[in-house]
C-alpha cells in the first residue's frame, strides 16, 4: 500500500492545490469522514467546511464552499464551488461578510433567508479556518 495519495483542490477558476499528503479528512453531507492510502472508493457530496491534508507532519487547511469529493485508493479530488487556502483567506473581509449576512437575517423580512444563512455559514467557516493556518516557518540557523 502506498504511504501517499494526491489529494486534488479544483474550482471552476483554477486549481487551490494538488500534491501527494498522508491523510486527508473533509466535511461531506453525510458526515464528515477521513481518507488514507489504499481507501475504497467513493463519491460524496460536500458541504460548507473544511478540508484537512497531513503533509509532512504538518497539517494544511482549506475553506471549501460545496462541491464533491472523488475518492481512490491513491487520490482524492475535490470538485468545490470555491475553495481557499487558510493563508489565503482575508479574515477582515470574512468577519465584514459575517456581519452583513447577521444583520440581513436580523431583518427577516425581505430576505432570501436560505441565501443569508449560506453566507453566514460560509462566512464563519473561512474564518474558522484562517484561524487555524499554521504559522510561517523560519529558516534554521547552522
Amino acid at each position: 500500500m502506498a504511504e501517499t495519495l494526491r489529494l486534488e483542490i479544483l474550482t471552476p477558476y483554477g486549481e487551490v492545490f494538488s500534491a501527494d499528503v498522508q491523510e486527508v479528512s473533509a466535511s461531506g453531507t453525510e458526515g464528515d469522514f477521513g481518507v488514507l492510502p489504499g481507501h475504497a472508493p467513493f463519491v460524496t457530496t460536500l458541504r460548507i467546511g473544511m478540508v484537512v491534508a497531513r503533509q509532512d507532519g504538518r497539517e494544511l487547511f482549506f475553506f471549501v464552499n460545496r462541491g464533491y469529493a472523488e475518492v481512490g485508493p491513491q487520490r482524492v479530488l475535490i470538485l468545490a464551488d470555491s475553495a481557499e487556502r487558510a493563508e489565503d483567506i482575508d479574515v477582515q473581509r470574512a468577519l465584514a461578510a459575517k456581519k452583513r449576512a447577521e444583520e440581513r437575517l436580523k431583518r427577516q423580512d425581505k430576505i432570501d433567508f436560505a441565501r443569508a444563512q449560506a453566507a453566514l455559514e460560509r462566512a464563519v467557516m473561512r474564518v474558522q479556518v484562517a484561524e487555524r493556518r499554521q504559522p510561517q516557518r523560519t529558516p534554521s540557523a547552522e
